[in-house]
């Protein structure tokens, strides 16, 4: 599979959380992901689209797989349910525990500097990008090879 012209899909900063969501994807557990909607306002860019195909790339810039849109949700903070939250695959039994991580996330000075917002914060009224995707290629270290999921 050719990925140079797919678009690359950053979960999180570099790091420790970044490694974390990445190992994720690559075992099957993570299959949505939320930002919010303010985030591509104020970056000029595009909502996903259902079929929208993207690399995944690690903490080191490395590609490590292919990921395809299969659904695409902008919601309410406050309306994200048990089902996406679980999806995420980062250990959440609940949306209050889903919803505890990513509200310290998106209050981080690093999400803040990226808004242009100091004090930004979230509360129910918010609005999301709740994404749901499939992984469709592993790539192999240093190299376009892999395991094709399922096209």
């Amino acid at each position: 599979m050719r990925f140079d012209d797919l678009p690359h899909a950053e979960f999180a900063f570099p790091g420790p959380l970044r490694d974390k969501l990445v190992a994720a994807i690559l075992t099957g557990a993570k299959t949505t992901t939320t930002a919010l909607a303010l985030g591509y306002e104020r970056a000029g860019e595009p909502l996903p689209q259902v079929g929208d195909r993207s690399v995944v790339v690690d903490s080191a810039q490395r590609p490590v797989a292919v990921i395809e849109t299969t659904d695409v949700r902008v919601l309410r903070l406050a309306d994200v349910d048990l089902r996406h939250a679980l999806d995420e695959g980062e250990g959440d039994e609940s949306v209050a525990g889903w919803r505890a991580g990513h509200e310290e996330f998106w209050h981080t000075p690093e999400v803040r500097a990226e808004l242009g917002d100091p004090d930004f914060t979230v509360d129910d009224d918010t609005l999301v990008v709740a994404e749901r995707f499939r992984l469709l290629h592993r790539v192999a270290p240093g190299g376009e090879g892999g395991t094709r999921e399922g096209a």
